[in-house]
């Protein structure tokens, strides 16, 4: 149980980094940017945040099995993908809106930001020697 509250909680701070970068990409980006343009963007340094959240959160979470370690980026994964489309469906977005950010032929990156989140904890885990069962290389 303590580990589901572990996991829940770096889901929860990726959540308010993440809601405060895109805040942030309105205030900032956009008006210089133009929307599209400042969605793309984000994506990259989001993909960036979401790296610096997972390196500093997984210790908490502790060492796991390699297999655990995908199933967290899985269920981070739906979690995010929830909280995504349940934002936009919120502020009004169409479903033709929300699918184009996550459609590369129509300039949407968002695809790219769900997949660091899936691989990132797995690949992170392992540089932190995380996963058990699993020597650290010197």
């Amino acid at each position: 149980m303590l580990t589901a509250k572990r996991v829940v909680s770096v889901w929860l701070t990726l959540v308010v980094v993440e809601s405060l970068h895109g805040a942030i990409r309105r205030l900032v980006l956009e008006p210089h940017l133009g929307d599209l343009l400042a969605r793309q963007v984000s994506v990259l340094t989001g993909s960036v945040l979401i790296i610096i959240v997972f390196w500093f959160t997984l210790r908490r979470i502790g060492p796991r099995s390699d297999r655990r370690w995908w199933e967290m980026g899985l269920l981070w994964l739906a979690m995010t993908l929830a909280f995504e489309i349940g934002l936009g469906r919120v502020v009004g977005s169409s479903w033709d809106r929300i699918a184009s950010d996550f459609d590369p032929r129509r300039g949407g990156f968002l695809a790219f930001g769900m997949l660091v989140i899936l691989v990132a904890p797995r690949v992170l885990a392992a540089r932190l020697g995380l996963i058990q069962g699993v020597r650290r290389a010197a």
